[in-house]
């Protein structure tokens, strides 16, 4: 059966420092016929280098899970787009992360949250998965989080399933730096890395697509 994306639904969020706009697509319809029983939270690049939620990658993640028949949220952090506020350096954009786990929870009452992130959106799910205190994750999904940019002295590792996903030719992000981090933590995330690939993926998009669904789905 060939998939019909659905259609994109855009919304408002509370954060903290202001409305958040996000982007819904739910592969399941209407949910109070068919109420999901997982969620993602998919979160973006680096603001200040022009990462939005409609980021390729972030875009690329968010459709794979809604192929899994899991609906998705992506929105812009406090000062991208119409969200409001302002760049806080990894740390107000947790707190958004957060209130947006927290309204998704409500949306779908009682699903389990996924989350993933792409570059700076990376290293913010990590520390957001170490502050959520509702349902427990159910997956972490992290694209050459942007760890070493931003500082791994207070990023230890989840006791979620982590997937870590890491391309070899990554021009931004230092691989044998992310590689070295993550194989010594314990637990160790599921670390794939992808052999050629640069750090926006470019005309790879389908090995990220198929490195997730194989990290996220039993074999």
């Amino acid at each position: 059966m060939v998939f019909r994306p659905p259609a994109p639904q855009s919304v408002f969020i509370p954060g903290p420092a202001g409305k958040l706009e996000a982007i819904v697509e739910d592969p399941l319809g209407d949910s109070s016929a068919n109420p999901a029983d997982r969620f993602g939270v998919v979160l973006h690049p680096n603001p200040q280098q022009g990462g939005t939620m409609s980021n390729k990658v972030v875009h690329t993640v968010a459709r794979t899970l809604q192929e899994l028949g899991i609906p998705t949220v992506r929105f812009n952090f406090r000062g991208v787009g119409k969200s409001e506020g302002s760049f806080a350096e990894g740390e107000g954009e947790t707190d958004d992360a957060l209130a947006v786990l927290d309204w998704a929870q409500q949306r779908w009452p009682g699903a389990t949250p996924w989350l993933g992130g792409f570059s700076f959106g990376g290293y913010v799910a990590l520390r957001a998965a170490q502050r959520h205190q509702g349902n427990p994750l159910g997956h972490l999904i992290t694209v050459s989080p942007a760890v070493h940019r931003f500082g791994v002295e207070n990023v230890s590792a989840p006791t979620v399933p982590w997937l870590l996903i890491q391309g070899s030719a990554d021009e931004v992000v230092d691989p044998a730096a992310v590689m070295a981090w993550s194989r010594a933590l314990r637990p160790a995330p599921r670390l794939v890395v992808l052999e050629g690939v640069d750090h926006f993926f470019h005309g790879r998009l389908q090995d990220l697509k198929d490195a997730v669904r194989a990290g996220v789905v039993p074999q």
